[in-house]
């Protein structure tokens, strides 16, 4: 079995993609093959995985300037022809498109082509890539079951994430301090740090068996470990955490923002969260991620227009001396994980090839 993936841009449609195509490959013994763009972090993360990666030129149409919009409406034939003849070239027997950048240009083109196609779309809300090919592909794999009024054929599979998340342990019943992680991606969220820095005073006062795990990324790192010092909160402040299901292991509750691999982690891990949305998300994604979770009474969401330090700091006392709802919004969270999600959305793209087990 042959297979595009097409797509790109940010972690939250690389990783996943991965995880897909590495069941590919392990299950089906699929050939893979990446179509991105040259600004993706798939740059990166693609070949370092051993897959081989395709770059077509084409750039985005939402919240962009107008000399940019109008340079990626010219751009568009030219990425729908490069992408056509990489099909051609490939003989895919299915292509996946994981939205971003690339995904529409190659599903367009796959369509067009005749070929079977599957989109993946992580968030309640499909990205303006996905939206734009949904009434001409094949299936689609989603996350949350509000998705599917977008698309003709669907199935709720779930995101992949790392197995660890899995094996996350419940430590309701721990002994030692009550642990906050706070992390707001790669790079940290700077309007979380701010307003956890101006929270510590008082949180101190409301929680004195507090110990705090802190991703700031590199920008607010030394104000964040001056200020837990100068507030005398017990802190552990990282730029980076490599090991984040360990992270999780240790949470009584997270801080976080709400784009869709994290909503998928948290879900996979068990853990109540209060849930950031990133307000200038594309399509306003992460307040609707957040919104589903909420719901269902996994976890709280925090507007960042709200977001004061009064108001954390009224938030994470109210939930953190509430044991029994902690552990309760931990339950529904592990009830929206989706365990076989990888291996789901494969045996989908197998199905959409005619692919003989």
């Amino acid at each position: 079995m042959r297979v595009i993936l097409a797509g790109g841009g940010t972690g939250g449609h690389v990783i996943p993609a991965l995880a897909i195509a590495q069941t590919l490959k392990r299950d089906y013994l699929a050939e893979v093959l990446f179509i991105g763009t040259a600004r993706g972090i798939e740059n990166r993360l693609v070949p370092a995985a051993g897959f081989p990666l395709c770059l077509i030129r084409v750039g985005g149409l939402k919240n962009v300037s107008l000399a940019t919009w109008f340079k990626t409406v010219l751009d568009l034939p030219r990425a729908v022809w490069d992408s056509w003849r990489m099909l051609v070239e490939f003989h895919p027997d299915v292509v996946i498109g994981v939205g971003g950048y690339a995904s529409g240009p190659a599903m367009f083109a796959a369509s067009l082509s005749g070929l079977p196609t599957l989109a993946f779309e992580p968030n309640v809300v499909p990205g303006f890539a996905n939206r734009l090919v949904a009434p001409m592909v094949s299936a689609a794999a989603v996350h949350f079951q509000e998705t599917c009024r977008y698309f003709r054929r669907c199935r709720v599979t779930g995101v992949p994430v790392r197995q660890a998340f899995f094996e996350v342990p419940d430590n309701q019943n721990k002994n030692g301090p009550t642990t906050l992680l706070i992390f707001g991606g790669s790079q940290g969220a700077h309007s979380i740090n701010q307003a956890m820095i101006e929270s510590l005073p008082l949180l101190r006062e409301m929680l004195t068996n507090l110990r705090v795990v802190h991703q700031t990324g590199e920008r607010d790192y030394n104000d964040a470990q001056e200020a837990y010092q100068r507030a005398g909160v017990s802190a552990e402040v990282y730029r980076f955490i490599d090991d984040m299901p360990a992270a999780f292991a240790r949470a009584d509750l997270l801080i976080c923002r709400s784009g869709a691999s994290t909503v998928a982690e948290v879900a996979a891990a068990g853990k109540p969260a209060v849930f950031i949305p990133f307000a200038r998300a594309a399509d306003d994604h992460q307040r609707v991620n957040a919104q589903a979770l909420e719901r269902a009474g996994a976890a709280v969401m925090l507007e960042e227009s709200n977001l004061t330090s009064k108001r954390l700091v009224e938030l994470l006392s109210s939930l953190l001396q509430d044991g029994k709802r902690l552990k309760q919004m931990g339950a529904a969270a592990r009830g929206l994980a989706h365990p076989q999600a990888a291996r789901d959305i494969a045996a989908m793209a197998a199905r959409l090839a005619a692919y003989d087990t």
